[in-house]
């Protein structure tokens, strides 16, 4: 409950702080339609372990948790929510969006939920977890520690209790959660030094606490031809989740729960829809950990109660207290903590051999985050990326080629040296091939500044063609490989 409470007052925060979104669109519409997921998911996975329990004779069955996922939060957030912002200075146009591009994520992972166990098979961990990687070390942790140190005082210290809980395995007080500690002590000190007049944070006043029950709404279908730029997220994160789904699943058998796996997934899928057509704007996952909480001495009446508590607190304006009291510095350290376990997964889960692919799809995210920073720099002094000139200009197109449609980017390299790493030199050729495709239509190195598909001969640039060109050498040469290479696998030679 903490965890998605947390996840909830960060989505609050970057929406409202970073890119000034209304606080009363993003606490009474895209909040409680996010949180209802989570309601929804919890209490169908007390369900399956109410009915596990009758039906096994077991009263030690416990539920498989059950939240909002982490990554596409901050995928959402800062590639699709804060562009359109940005773009257009349109609230609800960015909402709208958001909208479209979390049911497009629940209706793939739909889809996905009857295939996941081949898709599993099929895309090498490296290229899943490397762009997930990617987004974590440099999203969800490098942008909060800019955050973090303009206030150093309150970030720093926060910083370094949570490392100290959580690396350190150091006992808070009162057996107070590491998280919850690092909060506390950060949110102490920025208002105990308001209080004494040594810093900001005494003017600030509480937003209106009021119902805010999410309901459908086709709201979202005004925005569809705008949502078109960032469907390439929808599939690789709803992948990636589905694949994180039938590992928890196997993580809870393990542990002696036996979940259909095709239930859980499908539920995951099912909330993700409900979320995103009553509002909300990031998909819900199956979380890690089952084994940790069933030693814990959790059984069913957890994931229920989580539920209610997300629930209800969303739809009664419980959070705005919390976004208005909590500062940023004080928040910024949780997300840097989830940066980092995220990224050390990437490449810890991956076999050794594939470090190389997940090194690499961290660049395109890094000229993402760098678009990112440059858009708000160049914001800050009055000015646009057209008004650059020379070298500037090409500078910040290359940028723009690479940052456009980075995910996507991301798991298609990784994958692509993943095959070559393994010598199968025939599906890198056809990995270098659907980029060159891909290209041609914008759906990644899109030379347009909001990252729009069109059509080959419409693209309004000579960047594209160019692009795919050079996809299509590269797969000419990696199918030579192929051709060329001698029958079997020997070992590589090493550097």
């Amino acid at each position: 409950a903490l965890d998605n409470v947390t996840q909830l007052v960060i989505l609050s925060s970057l929406l409202i702080g970073v890119f000034k979104f209304p606080a009363d669109l993003v606490l009474s519409r895209m909040v409680p339609g996010t949180a209802l997921g989570v309601l929804v998911g919890d209490l169908a996975y007390t369900w399956f372990a109410v009915r596990l329990m009758r039906r096994s004779g077991r009263e030690d069955v416990t539920a498989m948790p059950f939240g909002i996922d982490t990554p596409t939060l901050f995928a959402m957030v800062f590639g699709v929510l804060g562009p359109v912002m940005v773009a257009t200075k349109d609230p609800v146009l960015a909402w709208k969006v958001g909208m479209a591009t979390t049911i497009a994520i629940g209706v793939a992972k739909v889809a996905l939920a009857f295939g996941g166990d081949w898709a599993r098979r099929v895309v090498p961990r490296a290229a899943l977890l490397g762009s997930i990687a990617g987004v974590a070390i440099l999203l969800i942790a490098f942008l909060p520690t800019l955050k973090l140190l303009r206030d150093p005082l309150v970030g720093l210290v926060a910083l370094v209790v949570l490392l100290l809980a959580l690396f350190g395995a150091v006992r808070m007080p009162l057996g107070i959660p590491g998280a919850f500690a690092a909060v506390l002590a950060g949110t102490a000190i920025f208002w105990g030094r308001a209080w004494l007049g040594w810093g900001p944070g005494s003017a600030l006043a509480f937003g209106a606490v009021g119902l805010a029950v999410p309901w459908p709404t086709l709201a979202w279908l005004d925005a569809l031809g705008e949502t078109l730029p960032y469907l390439s997220i929808a599939l690789p994160f709803a992948l990636v989740t589905i694949i994180g789904g039938i590992d928890n699943t196997e993580s809870a058998a393990a542990a002696g729960d036996e979940y259909r796996t095709r239930d859980i997934l499908l539920t995951e899928a099912g909330a993700t829809v409900l979320a995103g057509l009553c509002g909300g704007v990031v998909q819900n996952t199956p979380y890690i950990g089952h084994p940790a909480y069933k030693a814990m001495g959790a059984r069913a009446g957890y994931t229920l109660a989580t539920g209610v508590v997300i629930g209800l607190g969303a739809a009664v304006g419980a959070l705005s207290p919390l976004v208005t009291v909590l500062p940023e510095a004080a928040i910024a350290p949780i997300l840097v903590f989830i940066g980092l376990e995220i990224t050390a997964q990437g490449f810890l889960a991956s076999p050794p051999r594939h470090g190389a692919a997940v090194a690499l799809a961290f660049v395109p995210v890094a000229a993402a985050v760098v678009l990112i920073e440059t858009g708000s720099l160049l914001s800050a002094l009055g000015a646009s990326p057209a008004s650059l000139t020379g070298e500037a200009a090409l500078a910040h197109g290359a940028l723009l080629v690479l940052g456009n449609g980075f995910i996507l980017t991301a798991v298609v390299w990784g994958w692509a040296l993943v095959a070559i790493i393994e010598r199968r030199f025939t599906v890198a050729g056809c990995l270098l091939a659907f980029a060159s495709v891909a290209t041609l239509f914008g759906a990644i190195h899109s030379p347009q500044a909001n990252g729009a598909l069109f059509w080959p001969w419409a693209a309004g640039s000579p960047v594209p063609p160019r692009l795919a060109g050079a996809y299509g050498a590269v797969a000419a040469v990696c199918w030579l490989a192929a051709v060329r290479a001698p029958r079997g696998t020997p070992e590589r030679i090493s550097a």
